[in-house]
């Protein structure tokens, strides 16, 4: 199972996490599509694949938000949990990729286990975000097969 949790501002996210989604799923992987994030819903015997923009000064999305609050305050461990996270961010900002930084710190601090990859997407590049991702899907791929 792979739960694909989703931090979206303006949609650009979402819309990744969905092209990502359509992808595993033709590639025969069982996906679920979190688009407001919940922790009790999620399979903790499973991959969590975040993908999330970055807004503001850093942030994380209003829709993904509630879930790193959940994070932050559950006392469990997800020790059985995998996961990787892709990030959109604008490079001219400091804060380039931010949020998904923060919420792979609050995962590494449940002792959930990364993946070994991420990917961080400049929204300044030519290439459509989804376009990038699908690019990197097959890495991920790899590592959970």
């Amino acid at each position: 199972m792979i739960e694909i949790l989703v931090g979206s501002q303006m949609g650009a996210a979402e819309y990744t996490a969905e092209q990502v989604a359509d992808t595993l799923v033709q590639a025969g992987y069982e996906v679920r599509l979190h688009l407001t994030p919940d922790l009790e819903q999620l399979a903790r015997n499973s991959t969590w694949l975040v993908i999330t923009s970055t807004y503001g000064a850093g942030d994380l999305p209003d829709n993904i938000q509630p879930f790193a609050d959940q994070l932050a305050q559950d006392r469990s461990d997800l020790t059985t949990v995998s996961y990787a996270v892709i990030t959109l961010g604008d490079s001219s900002y400091d804060t380039f990729c931010l949020a998904g930084r923060k919420i792979e710190t609050l995962l590494a601090a449940k002792q959930a286990s990364t993946l070994g990859i991420k990917l961080d997407i400049d929204v300044l590049t030519a290439d459509l975000p989804e376009d990038q991702a699908l690019v990197w899907l097959p890495q991920f791929m790899a590592l959970i097969s």
